[in-house]
């Protein structure tokens, strides 16, 4: 989300411009993750747990972003419903809503998995919403298609824009789909054949154990992708990828292969420049679980226009 907003990165030929956004504030619970995060930005972000970030300690600033697992919410059963969580993951929502209230931005940009929309029954996201406008916003919203805006997957995601200021909320609008006719194929970020490590290919026995099973003929597991079209969704646990998941794999002749960590970078539009960690695992993991950077950045100018329209 912070390099989509600040932009001044080149991604598949395109150059998307530096806009008038700075970090002045990054954290996140994992420490791999801050460390890959402090490899590519000037701003050093801490390992910190959000509940411990208090409002006070912040600079002061214009926009909140963030994203929060949507897996532990619940619905308690009262009368009238109010949203409540299973274990700690599901109170990141309340965070988010608490540091609203205590610090006042002027924006907060949130995301989550589309199916965020249908949890609890249909009842856990218009409780969600009506949260944030108790905290004083006024809400946008909508799902957004990563394969819509110039990146190689499709990747549909909820994104939540509120706003504090009444007039702010009625001149913002979703950008409007740059690729939604010509999407980006997956060919167009894959590395060249010759240069894949063999520990990046499914052994034989892993092959043989896919065909053996009765989805073997349609792969309604494995998912190897069609190189002319955007790649599946990549997620967060590609580095425990099989033929039996239901992660993106790729057919190279009779033989199957993950997607290397670069691979799946570019897959989620990070430009070349973006520096991984040497674990395959933690690159895995943090870049299954980023904003595509240039859905952002098109959100980004979008939000961008409304604050630099008036004071």
């Amino acid at each position: 989300m912070d390099l989509g907003l600040m932009g001044g990165f080149r991604f598949n030929n395109r150059n998307y411009g530096r806009s008038l956004f700075d970090i002045v504030h990054s954290s996140d619970i994992d420490k791999r993750v801050v460390e890959m995060f402090n490899e590519n930005f000037n701003h050093t972000a801490i390992t910190l747990d959000v509940r411990n970030l208090k409002g006070a300690d912040l600079p002061e600033y214009d926009v909140l972003t963030g994203g929060f697992p949507c897996q532990s919410f619940s619905i308690s059963a009262q009368n009238p419903k109010r949203l409540g969580y299973r274990d700690s993951r599901g109170q990141l929502f309340f965070e988010i809503k608490r540091l609203l209230t205590e610090t006042r931005p002027r924006v907060f940009i949130a995301e989550n998995v589309k199916g965020l929309l249908s949890a609890n029954g249909g009842d856990a996201f218009p409780l969600i919403l009506a949260e944030f406008k108790e905290a004083g916003y006024h809400i946008k919203w909508k799902i957004l298609n990563s394969a819509d805006y110039g990146v190689p997957q499709r990747r549909e995601r909820v994104f939540i824009v509120g706003f504090a200021r009444s007039w702010d909320a009625d001149r913002f609008s979703f950008p409007v789909p740059t690729t939604a006719n010509r999407h980006v194929p997956l060919s167009s970020v894959l590395e060249p054949p010759g240069d894949i490590d063999s520990r990046f290919y499914f052994s034989a026995r892993a092959v043989r154990g896919m065909r053996e099973t009765k989805n073997s003929r349609t792969m309604n597991k494995g998912r190897a992708q069609d190189p002319d079209k955007p790649c599946n969704t990549v997620s967060s646990h590609l580095a425990k990828v099989s033929l039996n998941s239901t992660d993106p794999v790729l057919k190279v002749g009779r033989r199957y292969r993950m997607l290397t960590p670069r691979e799946v970078a570019r897959v989620q539009s990070f430009p070349d420049r973006y520096k991984l960690t040497s674990s395959r695992s933690t690159a895995y993991f943090g870049l299954g679980n980023a904003v595509p950077p240039v859905v952002m950045w098109h959100l980004g100018q979008s939000v961008a226009r409304v604050l630099a329209s008036h004071d």
